[in-house]
């Protein structure tokens, strides 16, 4: 595919809407929704990489309630042409076909692959690829099994919502390193270098990891993680057609 000329793709991922408290986190709503806006006239496709939400589950007739200014922007986003991509994180993996029906976006649940202006893309969350991390592989089955959701949703929202934000918040800890680890120790460096030996990627883009990290994996390849929006110092990544640039948000 061929970016339209002045178009651009962007990326950016982990907001944790819902945590760490409300005042909080509707403050980081209105920064995404201004950012959202920002990019508005030169978006062409915009990539959300999972853990968009904090906890997330779908209810047969009810969901999380919140978010209203969220929602509305993705759906005037989306009513204007833009095509919108939300990526299922260890944190939302419970979004089921809400989105799709009443927003328009397009839910990937797995990595995908695509190419603009020859330019070939892997995109993910990042949980649960590359080596290690065993225990959290085994749970994510447990959680993506259809009799353990159905299970979840016999509980009531109050007491369901209340016990997953619980765990989110152990998961969320667990996740944040605020440091390089080195190229050995990072796990999705060591998933994109065989990737690499699979076929010829120029950008391999994850969020996960709650650090921003540019590395360059060679000639050709770059690993991206967006980094998070909890903190202070928020980032996403933007392709102009010719370069992929990690960027800082400007308060």
């Amino acid at each position: 595919m061929q970016l339209p000329s002045g178009k651009k793709i962007y990326f950016a991922s982990d907001f944790h809407l819902g945590v760490p408290n409300e005042k909080s986190s509707k403050e980081r709503e209105h920064q995404i929704v201004s950012w959202l806006n920002s990019i508005s006239k030169d978006a062409h496709e915009i990539y959300l990489v999972g853990d968009i939400f904090d906890f997330w589950f779908e209810y047969k007739r009810a969901i999380p309630k919140g978010y209203t200014r969220f929602l509305g922007k993705i759906a005037e986003l989306v009513d204007n042409g833009i095509k919108i991509h939300f990526f299922t994180g260890n944190h939302d993996m419970w979004m089921f076909d809400y989105f799709e029906n009443e927003l328009g976006v397009t839910i990937h649940r797995e990595k995908i692959t695509f190419e603009y202006n020859k330019k070939k893309f892997l995109v993910a969350h990042g949980d649960g690829l590359g080596p290690g991390d065993h225990g959290y592989k085994f749970i994510k089955k447990v959680f993506r099994n259809k009799f353990c959701q159905w299970c979840f949703a016999r509980l009531h929202p109050n007491f369901g919502i209340w016990l997953a934000n619980f765990f989110s918040k152990k998961s969320r800890q667990h996740t944040e390193e605020d440091k390089f680890l080195g190229e050995d120790k990072e796990w999705l460096i060591t998933y994109c270098k065989k990737k690499l030996t699979e076929d010829n990627y120029s950008y391999f883009i994850f969020g996960h990891r709650h650090y921003p990290i540019d590395f360059k994996l060679g000639e050709d390849a770059r690993y991206i993680n967006l980094g998070e929006w909890i903190s202070q110092d928020k980032h996403f990544a933007v392709f102009d057609g010719n370069e992929l640039s990690l960027k800082k948000l400007d308060a």
